[in-house]
């Protein structure tokens, strides 16, 4: 996120999804902070804004960052919201904590946290056991509920899901439709229910830019570590925001943008032969499981 992303944020002062704090000293009711989010919809926790919406910023080091994120571990289930620092003037940082949402139910230090409004509250333990005995029975879940209201169709990006409809009936898996629509294909792949739209169908297929406040989890970061770890520096950094399909795509090129390829002249062909780092997957041929599942994760 850049300055000016952070100030268009900021305007819109605190909410169930945006919380300010005036520095990392306040890091532990940030964390029941995030807990909250995680319980929810998601959002963000900025640290370096006033209550009063000003962009004060702080001074931090590698030392700040790692104290946030001793905090984080004391979530449970593990979660790991992503930590973003936008720079101001006179070598200070805001540092930003992208919250996704959705899944649950979280504690922090043992106890769970909702947002109302504004404000984080302690969970009532039964709302905390209902929630628990969803997910233990996964009888709902997050991506069949409706959209946050005023989510339209009109956010989603058409010419995806039409090439969805493509590749589906070009593989054989989805015989020849004759309403193309977007609404009807929607409904079709079962992402309208009831007349409503459902998360599953912005996660899949989100396109319009304002909905990077109301879905933060469709994000995908994207790092190359100069050294073996992550507490190495970054050789390379990015963000993205967008749906799946895309997601992946960027993802895709980011790694072959990335991966060291050899070349050789084959003699008595004249011609080069390119070997990538990491040879692809053979055509036809199935992941082991143990890789199939890290894909999938």
């Amino acid at each position: 996120m850049n300055l000016q992303e952070l100030k268009k944020l900021v305007a819109g002062g605190e909410s169930d999804r945006l919380e300010f704090k005036r520095s990392t000293g306040q890091r532990s009711n940030a964390a029941k902070t995030v807990c909250a989010m995680l319980n929810g919809l998601g959002g963000f926790v900025l640290f370096g804004v006033s209550n009063q919406a000003d962009i004060k910023g702080q001074q931090s080091s590698d030392s700040t960052l790692e104290d946030i994120a001793a905090e984080l571990r004391r979530i449970e289930p593990p979660a790991f919201p992503d930590i973003e620092t936008v720079n101001l003037d006179e070598g200070k940082t805001v540092i930003l904590l992208r919250v996704p949402g959705g899944g649950g139910p979280y504690t922090y230090d043992g106890r769970p946290y909702f947002r109302n409004g504004p404000t984080t509250s302690v969970m009532p333990r039964t709302e905390y056991e209902r929630r628990l005995i969803e997910r233990l029975h996964a009888s709902r879940r997050w991506e069949n509920e409706p959209v946050a209201e005023g989510v339209t169709i009109g956010d989603l990006d058409e010419e995806e899901i039409q090439l969805t409809v493509d590749n589906a009936v070009r593989l054989g898996r989805l015989e020849p439709i004759k309403k193309r629509d977007v609404k009807s294909i929607l409904r079709g792949l079962e992402l309208i229910h009831d007349g409503k739209l459902l998360n599953a169908a912005i996660v899949l297929y989100a396109k319009s830019e304002r909905l990077k406040v109301l879905y933060p989890q469709c994000s995908i970061r994207l790092a190359r570590f100069r050294g073996k770890d992550r507490l190495s520096d970054f050789s390379d950094n990015r963000q993205y925001w967008g749906n799946a399909f895309g997601l992946l795509r960027r993802a895709e090129s980011f790694l072959l943008d990335h991966v060291p390829i050899a070349g050789r002249v084959v003699p008595g062909k004249m011609q080069r032969e390119d070997r990538p780092l990491y040879p692809p997957w053979p055509q036809g041929k199935h992941l082991p499981m143990r890789y199939a599942t890290v894909i999938i994760l």
